[in-house]
């Protein structure tokens, strides 16, 4: 998680003086006089940019100065402004590209230039990698201003290529998003406690009372569904800050079971459009947006949950057989030899209460699992109690309590995620269609369960989907 303020906020926070490096183009046509602070190396580059400019002159290829521009403004014919004026009203990209922020190839050899070295630097005192080295440093809250700064920072944050070498660096900053209102997302900063609302979904009455799974991957934020008889997928992207969908899965599915681990996710089992259990798994990548069907599981399954720990991914629990009966087992998929094996045990198990009332299977939510540093922990919502997997014994042991008013309904409503370092426990009190959403978290290596309250909002719904993105 990431500390402590932001280092390209403040170096573009204070006063005019910092942005003297953005400024020497600027004062040479002015005139104007070097800045008090500057020092020699400052100098020579002032020198050199008016030596550029004067060649530049001496060819023809330099704009003219602030005056001269006035001048020849004056002395333009009244008929003529009017054309350009006219012809400027009549196209609305003019504006388009300015807020965009530059022009297309019609700009001049000078305005391409100062581009070109945007690009190669960012901030050019410090150099392009140490301008990328800064920028990876800081909050992922600060990137929308950082982008607006010019083409080069907008560039690379918009084309997710800092996204990239964050991931690259392992510097990951984690946020919660999750719907408590159907087609409605929001997202919040653990770190700032900074809620943010998503743009509305655009979807059909189907999709609004279909099932719905929710898996974060890369930048992006995908949404599973049901329109009629076939399934549906909505992408929400961290990058455009908007929805699409149209994408399709090798073989579509609901009620599966998914993980994300950076760039890709893998989603297990699940049910058909016909209804029919499945064995099949898919691995997904978000940066080339691409699917690809991986070996199946040796049991099919649907209900159930998946994690990602020690490189490799688990699928647990869920219902399955001829008899649709809770399976107590998992399997492991190893990445390097693409292989499954079946490991008994795995789940949490049904609560007390659902088999002493002999509740249907699904009736209950699938297990609510979460990994925090390579360790399986789940959500006993029966008893409130957290638990933990012990990897060399296969067996479950009790390490503490939920939080208090985490309510849900048979496990329906109450989110279990893991966010960095911490467990992320969403849910909340209500009565007569009135409530509370509470976010608590808590960090297992500081010892056992102490849950704090990280925010809390009003709410009339149960969480109905929700997901971690981290990146």
């Amino acid at each position: 998680m990431l500390e402590g303020r932001c280092l390209v906020s403040r170096a573009f926070s204070s006063t005019g003086a910092k942005w003297s490096y953005m400024s020497y183009r600027l004062d040479i046509t002015n005139g104007k006089r070097p800045f008090d602070g500057e020092d020699e190396r400052e100098c020579q580059q002032r020198r050199l940019c008016k030596t550029l400019e004067n060649r530049e002159r001496r060819a023809g290829t330099a704009r003219p100065s602030r005056e001269q521009e006035q001048e020849e403004e004056e002395a333009q014919d009244p008929e003529q402004e009017e054309e350009e004026e006219e012809e400027e009203d009549q196209d609305p990209e003019h504006e388009q590209s300015d807020e965009r922020g530059g022009g297309g190839e019609g700009d001049s050899a000078d305005s391409d230039s100062e581009s070109d070295s945007n690009t190669d630097s960012l901030i050019n005192p410090i150099g392009r990698d140490n301008s990328i080295s800064c920028l990876l440093r800081c909050s992922r809250s600060d990137y929308g201003k950082i982008a607006s700064l010019n083409r080069s920072f907008w560039s690379l944050i918009r084309t997710g290529e800092l996204y990239q070498l964050r991931r690259k660096n392992k510097v990951i900053e984690h946020w919660i998003y999750f719907s408590c209102h159907l087609l409605e997302w929001e997202a919040f900063d653990p770190i700032r406690h900074r809620w943010m609302h998503l743009p509305r979904m655009t979807s059909n009455e189907c999709f609004m009372c279909s099932d719905k799974e929710s898996l974060a991957v890369g930048t992006e934020l995908l949404v599973f569904g049901k329109e009629v008889t076939s399934h549906v997928i909505y992408r929400y992207s961290l990058l455009t800050n908007s929805w699409s969908s149209g994408m399709r899965m090798n073989a579509p599915r609901c009620l599966f079971g998914s993980a994300s681990l950076g760039e890709i996710a893998i989603l297990a089992g699940g049910c058909d459009s016909q209804g029919e259990i499945l064995s099949s798994a898919e691995l997904y990548n978000s940066e080339t947006q691409t699917w690809e069907t991986l070996p199946s599981m040796t049991k099919p399954r649907k209900m159930c949950s998946g994690v990602f720990m020690d490189g490799k991914f688990y699928v647990i629990g869920g219902i399955g057989g001829p008899e649709s009966k809770v399976l107590a087992c998992g399997e492991e998929y190893n990445l390097e030899t693409k292989t499954w094996r079946e490991i008994p045990n795995m789940s949490p198990g049904r609560s007390a209460a659902a088999r002493e009332n002999e509740m249907p299977a699904t009736a209950e939510a699938p297990p609510l699992v979460a990994v925090v540093a390579n360790e399986l922990y789940a959500a006993d919502y029966a008893d409130m109690v957290v638990r933990k997997y012990d990897k060399e014994r296969q067996e479950w042991f009790t390490v503490g309590g939920l939080p208090e008013r985490a309510v849900s309904m048979n496990g329906w409503g109450l989110a279990f995620r893991a966010c960095g370092d911490r467990l992320i426990v969403i849910g909340g009190p209500r009565a007569l269609g009135e409530g509370f959403i509470e976010l608590n978290s808590w960090v297992p290596s500081e010892g056992p369960p102490q849950w704090n309250l990280l925010a809390r909002k009003q709410s009339g719904n149960f969480v109905y989907n929700c997901a971690v993105m981290g990146c």
